[in-house]
This record gives C-alpha cells, sequence and structure tokens, in this order.
C-alpha cells in the first residue's frame, strides 16, 4: 500500500513495484478512479482500518514539495501538515491493529533532518540539526510513534537526492546547463547526498523486503559530492560550459527562505545499508548522473 503515489518519487515506485509482481493500493484523497486506490481523509486522521490490516506494508511518500514554490508563512505550514497529518494517522491507526495484523510503516524522512552540518560525516547516529526543515523531519519522523510504540516495525527513510530528468534537483539543473549557463553554487564547497533513481528505488525495495531493519536509513548515494563536483560532471556529460558561478546572495534573493536548503552541506553516509549488504548499482557522481538523463 501506498501514500503519496503520486508523486515525484511515488510513482516511480509504485511502476517499480507493480513491475516486480507486488499488488499495490494507492491511498488518495479524492474520489478512487480505479479498483486499486482507496480513498482516505489524513488531515482529519481518518483511513481504513481494514485496507491496513490486509497490507503487508505501507509506504508513505506523502508531503508538499520542498523546492516548488518560493515559501510564503501559509506555504511552510503546509510542508509541515502534508507530512506529519498522513504520517500520525497511519500510524495510529496502525497501532490499533491487533497484534499479528499491523503491516510494517516505511514512512518518508529528508537527510533535511541534519541540517548545513558542513564537512561533519553524517550517519543514521548522528543528532539533527537546526532550522526549518530539520524541525519538519523531527516532526515528520516523531508522528510515526504511535506505530513503533505498538510494536510495528517502522523504517523512516531520510531520502537524498535522487537524481532523475523527471523532477527533483536534476531537473531544475538540466536547462541551465544545457544553455551554456550552468556553474557551481555559491562556491561549490557544500556536500550533496545524491543517489539514482534507480538506487534510491533498489534500497526502497531491499527495506520493504529486510524485515530486520527499523528506525532510520540514510537512503542517499555511497558517495557524497561536492557541489562544485557535480557541476563538472553534468557539464562534462552534457558537454556544456560550467563557467558561471552562481553566487549565494543572488540564490537567496532568486529562492528566498528555500535557499537555506538548496545551500545547505549535507555530508551523509547510508551506514544502514551497507552494513546489511546492500549494493549500489551507481555509486559515484557520473554513473549516477548518466542514469538520471
Amino acid at each position: 500500500m501506498t501514500a503519496g503515489a503520486s508523486g515525484f518519487l511515488g510513482s516511480k515506485l509504485r511502476a517499480q513495484l507493480t513491475a516486480g509482481g507486488h499488488q499495490v493500493v494507492q491511498l488518495v484523497r479524492r474520489t478512487p478512479t480505479s479498483a486499486d486506490q482507496v480513498q482516505w481523509w489524513p488531515d482529519q486522521g481518518i483511513v481504513d482500518v481494514d485496507t491496513l490490516r490486509a497490507a503487508d506494508a505501507v509506504i508513505n511518500l506523502s508531503g508538499a514539495g520542498v523546492q516548488d514554490k518560493r515559501w510564503s508563512d501559509e506555504y511552510k505550514k503546509l510542508l509541515r501538515t502534508s507530512r506529519v497529518a498522513p504520517s500520525r494517522t497511519l500510524a495510529r491507526a496502525i497501532a490499533e491493529l491487533p497484534d499479528g495484523d499491523r503491516p510494517d510503516l516505511l514512512n518518508g524522512s529528508a537527510v533535511g533532518f541534519y541540517g548545513d552540518r558542513g564537512d561533519e560525516v553524517l550517519t543514521e547516529e548522528s543528532p539533527p540539526g537546526e532550522g526549518f526543515l530539520c524541525d519538519v523531519a523531527i516532526a515528520w519522523e516523531a508522528a510515526t510513534a504511535a506505530a513503533e510504540d505498538a510494536g510495528a516495525r517502522v523504517v523512516r527513510l531520510r531520502t537524498g537526492l535522487p537524481l532523475h530528468r523527471d523532477g527533483g534537483l536534476l531537473k531544475g539543473l538540466l536547462l541551465p546547463f544545457r544553455l551554456g549557463i550552468g556553474g557551481k553554487l555559491a562556491g561549490g564547497r557544500m556536500w550533496m547526498p545524491i543517489i539514482s533513481m534507480t538506487d534510491w528505488l533498489r534500497a526502497v525495495t531491499f527495506l520493504l523486503e529486510r524485515k530486520d531493519i527499523r528506525g532510520p536509513v540514510n537512503v542517499s548515494g555511497p558517495e557524497p559530492v561536492r557541489n562544485a563536483e557535480l557541476t563538472n560532471v553534468l557539464g562534462r556529460v552534457l558537454h556544456r560550459p560550467t563557467i558561471a558561478p552562481v553566487p549565494g546572495f543572488a540564490i537567496r534573493a532568486l529562492f528566498g527562505e528555500v535557499a537555506q536548503d538548496l545551500l545547505a552541506s549535507g555530508r551523509q553516509r547510508p551506514r544502514v545499508l551497507l552494513d546489511n549488504g546492500f549494493t549500489f548499482v551507481h555509486p559515484d557522481v557520473e554513473a549516477a548522473v548518466r542514469a538520471g538523463l
């Protein structure tokens, strides 16, 4: 069962799971249009418990896009509630089920949990950072507590930056780079926890099947890169120059408060995945970029 299955990540995960032989039921807010959809009202805390009882696992990727628009007070509230309310609704409903009937909960989170940490190597055991996105991620993860306290397996997917031309970081970079005006951001020294979309999908499937893994998991590549290196690789792969650096003040002027997310340095290491034998098919930045194009 999936929530948030129509988004950038959710739609690709649903296609991957369906192709792999899984029966995927979608939780949708609107009136269902097919037999594999079930309506729910997460903002009101309402979800059909019998539907959850029939599921082996629930994958919740609900949440408004962090970089979809300039942040206003209203949009910041939406960024939080669109993550916390669905997570809390699912966790409480799962907790109400009797032992043996509770599905696993793989719940979205993000590497924004760690904040801007410079060169510090960050694993799942690292403490949270400070700032708006950190506070959102902390609340997002805390919303799953009811299911975890009841004994359900809960995995918190601290997703990095999946690279794919259809959305996220790579989609935003492609146009300026193809026009020959791409360049490093604010000096290019910030670390970026990239991962190929293929590896992100494989990692979530791996976590779905590995019943012994629970808690936070960094779903990012094994080799975080500085923005300058990503810039050079993208320019080389696209055969375009990368001589137009974008200063930090220009990014802040253009994007407002969301610039803190664009300029944050996160050197995450996927320790849980690596320690449990997960292998990346696109372990380096060039392989991940080429796979996303």
